[in-house]
């Protein structure tokens, strides 16, 4: 009998307890194959627990999250297979924590055309999430319209620092970030290279808000400290290992 990858991975796990199935054995392959995949996809090993990581979701429970200015996680965005993902409207989804100095790490995948973003420092000052909240663009670069401007391409610091070409994966393939925020100093990493790089609150900083639609908003990237947001913009997107560790 031949097995798929994810069959095979189950059956190892289960050999190496030391209860392999035998020949005939009945084995409930979805539900067992299933719960391996979740735990694979949000779980953390024991160095970086070691360094500070921890999950911000486990494959499972929204806990962790709620809406924007309400204690409840919006209706559209449910725990399916493992990946937090958005189906339907009902607005941002912010992080009941609040955090200062932090890397997050996650992935993400979005349809043809999709689009939405990660804020960070998102306080309620603001009547929306990126009033406050500066955003690490997530995006299908090839068939979205802000995918023609580096400013608000995939990775890039919307609409004030811009993304190289060729680094996002197409609709469709998940894509791996890290955010890092450390005092004024920010980082934006997509699949492995720094795409961006920038210092809040310096000089460069204030002109490009300055020239932004942002200027409008007198407490955007004000914050020292705030919620993580996960876009609604209107379009399915999903998110996995999402993980956290706060700085010193």
């Amino acid at each position: 009998m031949r097995f798929s990858p994810l069959l095979s991975i189950v059956f190892a796990a289960v050999a190496a307890a030391g209860c392999a199935p035998a020949d005939g054995d009945v084995v409930d392959t979805a539900a067992t194959a299933t719960a391996t995949a979740q735990t694979a996809m949000n779980s953390l090993t024991e160095q970086e627990r070691a360094d500070g990581w921890r999950l911000l979701f486990d494959g499972h429970s929204l806990d962790a999250w709620k809406g924007f200015k309400t204690d409840t996680a919006p209706s559209g965005w449910e725990g399916i297979d493992g990946v937090l993902t958005r189906t339907t409207g009902g607005g941002d989804l912010v992080s009941r924590e609040s955090f200062t100095n932090f890397e997050l790490a996650l992935d993400w995948k979005v349809d043809s055309a999709g689009n939405s973003g990660v804020m960070f420092h998102v306080t309620e000052d603001g009547e929306l999430t990126y009033e406050t909240g500066p955003e690490m663009q997530v995006l299908d670069d090839a068939a979205h319209a802000d995918g023609k401007s580096p400013l608000t391409s995939a990775g890039s610091a919307y609409g004030l620092y811009p993304a190289p070409r060729g680094v996002v994966k197409p609709a469709g393939e998940w894509n791996s970030v890290r955010l890092l925020v450390n005092g004024a100093h920010v980082e934006h990493w997509l699949n492995g290279e720094r795409v961006v790089s920038y210092e809040l609150w310096s000089p460069d900083w204030e002109a490009k808000v300055a020239a932004s639609k942002f200027a409008q908003w007198p407490s955007y990237g004000r914050a020292a400290s705030g919620g993580i947001a996960l876009q609604d913009h209107g379009d399915r997107v999903e998110f996995r290992n999402i993980r956290i560790r706060e700085l010193p």
